[in-house]
């Protein structure tokens, strides 16, 4: 496989990763948020701190990144989760905003010159590459897909179901909106450090514009487009946008508006998105499949 291939199914993952955290906070609990790209920012920053100025590696690091992400986004999270649907949108829009001029303007973190100089994940003094890179990347979405497989299951997970569902009814039996969401918030937080760290050693230089709110508008619409809530709907919207910006290259610089028409075009015919329910993928598996007889 070529180097660019690679360098795609490697970025296709990570985005994958923080698609999949991203599918936490919306899709399990309900929450719209167009600020991940913020917290996915974090996690690049907080790897590539570690390893520049503090000399860690990558496994050393990595368990210090998701926390920190996560610390920052339960921080974030308890003031912005106590305003729903618009306003948390816009409050999460001006995290991203904040978060990227931080980043932008303070000289701690490289200022508009960014970071560079970050070292390549190693294991046992083997540095990873291209194809291994890919596959540590593939093991880690693994990891986050089986998560996510055993949150739809736990009660936890149940709980932000019933609030996405009905929150005055789920209130009503004794779940706490606050609590549940707040923990899909960090969850999905989480999980964007962890994109942000394999992204910070895949590239070695980061700035604060590789963050920026069209990140989030994208990151969204992998969601959107794969299937808002479904387990594999994330990793498929990865996919899709990751893909199509490489077919349609001439009109890059139109992405933030052919990922505004697409998610709009989503919404209006399909709103459970390819993978969701009722969706056109699913009658066509249904018909294909074959029905067992009574």
């Amino acid at each position: 496989m070529s180097g660019y291939l690679i360098t795609l199914a490697t970025i296709i993952a990570i985005n994958a990763i923080v698609a999949c955290g991203l599918n936490v906070i919306v899709g399990f609990a309900g929450q719209i948020s167009l600020g991940h790209a913020a917290f996915f920012g974090i996690g690049a920053y907080s790897a590539a701190l570690l390893a520049t100025k503090a000399g860690w590696t990558f496994w050393a690091a990595l368990p210090c990144v998701i926390a920190i992400t996560a610390f920052v986004g339960l921080l974030l999270g308890i003031p912005s989760l106590r305003v729903r649907e618009d306003f948390l949108a816009i409050t999460t829009i001006g995290i991203n905003f904040i978060v990227e001029a931080v980043f932008n303007n303070v000289e701690f973190f490289g200022g508009a010159l960014g970071m560079g100089g970050i070292p390549r994940v190693a294991l046992l003094d083997f540095k990873l590459r291209g194809t291994e890179f890919f596959y540590l990347c593939l093991a880690f979405l693994i990891i986050v897909i089986a998560a996510c497989w055993w949150l739809t299951r736990c009660w936890a997970g149940l709980a932000c179901f019933a609030l996405r569902e009905e929150e005055t009814a789920a209130a009503s039996v004794g779940i706490s909106p606050v609590r549940f969401k707040l923990l899909a918030f960090v969850i999905g937080t989480a999980m964007a450090g962890l994109g942000g760290a394999l992204y910070a050693h895949f590239m070695r230089f980061i700035s604060a514009s590789d963050f920026a709110f069209p990140l989030s508008v994208s990151l969204l619409s992998m969601v959107v487009v794969g299937g808002i809530g479904t387990l594999w709907g994330p990793v498929l919207g990865a996919v899709i946008i990751g893909i199509l910006p490489e077919v349609f290259r001439p009109i890059i610089d139109y992405r933030i508006l052919f990922y505004t028409t697409l998610l709009l075009l989503m919404i209006r015919f399909q709103p459970g998105g390819l993978l969701g329910e009722n969706s056109a993928a699913r009658r066509v598996l249904a018909k294909m499949l074959p029905r067992s007889k009574p």
